[in-house]
Protein backbone atom coordinates (compact mmCIF):
# COMPACT_ATOMS: atom_id res chain seq x y z
CA UNK A 1 0.00 0.00 0.00
CA UNK A 2 1.33 3.41 -0.94
CA UNK A 3 1.00 6.52 1.19
CA UNK A 4 -1.72 7.93 -1.08
CA UNK A 5 -3.78 4.73 -0.73
CA UNK A 6 -3.30 4.83 3.04
CA UNK A 7 -4.50 8.44 3.15
CA UNK A 8 -7.56 7.59 1.06
CA UNK A 9 -8.52 4.74 3.39
CA UNK A 10 -8.08 6.84 6.53
CA UNK A 11 -10.05 9.71 4.96
CA UNK A 12 -12.89 7.32 4.08
CA UNK A 13 -13.02 5.95 7.62
CA UNK A 14 -12.82 9.31 9.40
CA UNK A 15 -14.87 11.49 7.07
CA UNK A 16 -12.04 14.04 6.90
CA UNK A 17 -10.90 15.47 3.60
CA UNK A 18 -7.89 13.91 1.91
CA UNK A 19 -5.94 17.14 2.45
CA UNK A 20 -6.69 17.16 6.19
CA UNK A 21 -5.86 13.48 6.43
CA UNK A 22 -2.56 13.94 4.57
CA UNK A 23 -1.57 16.76 6.93
CA UNK A 24 -2.44 14.59 9.94
CA UNK A 25 -0.52 11.58 8.62
CA UNK A 26 2.50 13.78 7.85
CA UNK A 27 2.39 15.20 11.38
CA UNK A 28 2.18 11.71 12.92
CA UNK A 29 5.25 10.63 10.94
CA UNK A 30 7.05 13.84 11.96
CA UNK A 31 6.31 13.28 15.66
CA UNK A 32 7.50 9.67 15.46
CA UNK A 33 10.66 10.73 13.60
CA UNK A 34 11.41 13.55 16.06
CA UNK A 35 10.91 11.26 19.06
CA UNK A 36 13.22 8.59 17.62
CA UNK A 37 15.83 11.23 16.73
CA UNK A 38 15.73 12.38 20.37
CA UNK A 39 16.29 8.80 21.52
CA UNK A 40 12.76 8.31 22.87
CA UNK A 41 10.72 5.12 22.67
CA UNK A 42 7.08 5.24 21.49
CA UNK A 43 4.76 2.53 22.79
CA UNK A 44 1.30 2.07 21.30
CA UNK A 45 -0.58 -0.48 23.40
CA UNK A 46 -1.81 -3.35 21.24
CA UNK A 47 0.06 -2.11 18.18
CA UNK A 48 3.78 -2.06 18.94
CA UNK A 49 6.85 -0.11 19.92
CA UNK A 50 9.03 2.22 17.87
CA UNK A 51 12.56 2.50 19.27
CA UNK A 52 16.16 2.95 18.25
CA UNK A 53 18.89 0.33 18.37
CA UNK A 54 22.61 0.97 18.45
CA UNK A 55 24.81 -0.89 16.05
CA UNK A 56 28.48 -1.20 17.03
CA UNK A 57 31.34 -0.35 14.72
CA UNK A 58 32.64 -3.40 12.88
CA UNK A 59 35.02 -4.53 10.19
CA UNK A 60 33.51 -5.45 6.85
CA UNK A 61 34.95 -6.46 3.49
CA UNK A 62 34.64 -4.84 0.10
CA UNK A 63 33.03 -7.60 -1.98
CA UNK A 64 34.83 -6.67 -5.20
CA UNK A 65 38.35 -6.36 -3.78
CA UNK A 66 38.17 -8.33 -0.54
CA UNK A 67 39.77 -5.36 1.22
CA UNK A 68 38.87 -4.90 4.91
CA UNK A 69 36.94 -1.70 5.65
CA UNK A 70 35.72 -0.15 8.89
CA UNK A 71 31.97 0.32 9.15
CA UNK A 72 31.08 3.10 11.58
CA UNK A 73 28.74 2.66 14.53
CA UNK A 74 25.18 3.80 13.87
CA UNK A 75 21.75 4.14 15.42
CA UNK A 76 18.84 2.57 13.54
CA UNK A 77 15.08 2.91 13.94
CA UNK A 78 13.29 -0.31 14.84
CA UNK A 79 9.71 -1.51 15.30
CA UNK A 80 8.63 -4.34 17.57
CA UNK A 81 5.02 -5.42 16.96
CA UNK A 82 2.65 -5.93 19.89
CA UNK A 83 0.73 -9.11 20.59
CA UNK A 84 -2.58 -7.75 19.26
CA UNK A 85 -1.01 -6.77 15.93
CA UNK A 86 0.82 -10.11 15.61
CA UNK A 87 -2.39 -12.01 16.33
CA UNK A 88 -4.35 -9.98 13.78
CA UNK A 89 -1.73 -10.51 11.06
CA UNK A 90 -1.76 -14.24 11.82
CA UNK A 91 -5.56 -14.40 11.54
CA UNK A 92 -6.27 -15.03 15.21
Amino acid sequence: MKKSEFITQVANRTGLSKKETEQTVDMVFAVISDALAAGDKLQFSGFGTFETRSRAARTGHNPSTGEAIEIAASVLPAFRPGKTLKDRVNGK
